[in-house]
């Protein structure tokens, strides 16, 4: 059977060859064809397009580049009205690719899509493009099951990608003594400081992060940076403290951590799968907060609250993301032994709500099933 993948970005390629592989396992004479990246080459998918020619991100980068992506978007339309597919799999992606949707299902094609845009937290009329356009959708949040099929659309949940993440960083975690070796670290207990990878989250949040290390005179604060911004940034916040800096070391950071000050983000989900007790930070502008509030309709921010559908770790969102509130936060994870146990007991059910490692292989094994249940067992 011949399947057309559109991914638009290095992630969606990353997912998109562990596709490509396990639906040439399930059927080998497949023919692949579409937008992708490396490693969906490697996997056998003959590129029209490199997604290095499709990732724009932000509203700025987007209006910037709007001609080429409707270049990218007549290009995908053309390519697939001429190869006639037996099967679109679009993956994350969504501003494109609810468009393809539509584009493709007008041809009588079947789709399916792997990675649900956010309809949960905004824009959720997005939702009727779903079910109007996508015959299969294939979620990586188990709540996302219920926010779909309450609105008729086929959906099916078999586990979150970063399980795979997880599994091969805990293959590459250095022994304790090592990593505190490498890094010229003291043998003290560590707290870790993620503060984001964006100048403006640095501004608004790691001064505050920076002014607890004097309370906690028994264990060492270490920040995990990235190299995506310059390291100078970093230490233009430290000035006047002896803090560390470890770059691109975020999941060693927290393999030896007791507790994370973490900024809102995929982090505190990798951090509670870690299992180490963590408070989340976050705040912006205070015009994009006021509008964020009336666009996103969420009862949490953190990915772990959302899928245990409770508060398993504090947010201190905005006005509360001050010193104060996160040193009452951090006193809670370290002297508090029933705080910080409940914490871990719902990390566990978190890693087990979420499943095991391989959810990308499945759906793909899973898409080539379906196909061929759709096609009555043709192909």
């Amino acid at each position: 059977m011949r399947y057309y993948f559109i991914a638009g970005e290095p992630s969606g390629d990353l997912h998109g060859a562990k596709l490509a592989a396990a639906m040439r396992e399930a059927d080998p004479s497949a023919s692949m064809r579409g937008f992708g990246g490396d490693g969906m080459a490697a996997a056998g998918v003959e590129l029209v397009q490199h997604v290095r020619e499709l990732a724009f991100m932000g509203f700025v980068e987007v209006a910037k580049n709007y001609g080429k992506i409707r270049k990218n978007f007549a290009l995908a339309r053309q390519d697939i009205a001429q190869w006639r597919p037996d099967l679109v799999v679009l993956v994350d992606y969504p501003g494109f690719n609810l468009r393809m949707a539509e584009f493709c299902k007008g041809l009588g094609l079947r789709v399916a899509y792997y990675i649900s845009p956010t309809i949960w937290a905004w824009k959720e009329g997005r939702v009727e493009k779903v079910r109007r356009f996508v015959d299969q959708m294939y979620v990586i949040l188990p709540f996302e099951v219920n926010v779909y099929a309450k609105h008729g659309v086929n959906v099916r949940y078999l586990g979150h990608p970063i399980m795979d993440e997880m599994a091969a960083r805990r293959r590459e975690a250095l022994p304790r003594a090592e990593f505190l070796r490498r890094n010229q670290l003291p043998d003290k207990p560590i707290i870790a400081l993620l503060p984001g990878s964006r100048r403006q989250e640095l501004e608004l949040i790691f001064p505050e992060m920076l002014a607890l290390p004097r309370f906690y005179p028994d264990h060492q604060f270490v920040v995990a940076a990235t190299s995506q911004l310059d390291p100078a940034l970093y230490r233009s916040f430290l000035q006047g403290t002896d803090l560390p800096l470890v770059f691109d070391q975020t999941h060693q950071v927290l393999q030896h951590a007791e507790a994370a000050l973490v900024k809102s983000g995929t982090a505190t989900l990798e951090t509670a799968l870690l299992g180490v007790p963590e408070v989340v930070c976050y705040r912006m502008g205070a015009a994009s907060y006021q509008l964020a509030k009336r666009l996103v309709k969420v009862r949490y921010i953190a990915l772990a609250n959302l899928i245990m559908d409770k508060e398993v770790i504090p947010e201190l969102i905005q006005d509360r993301c001050t010193a104060p509130q996160m040193r009452h936060e951090l006193d809670k994870i370290l002297l508090d032994k029933h705080h910080r146990l409940r914490m871990v007991n719902d990390f566990g059910l978190l890693r087990m709500k979420l499943g095991e490692p391989g959810a990308s292989g499945r759906v793909g094994q899973d898409m080539v099933r379906w196909l061929r249940e759709q096609k009555g067992g043709q192909g």
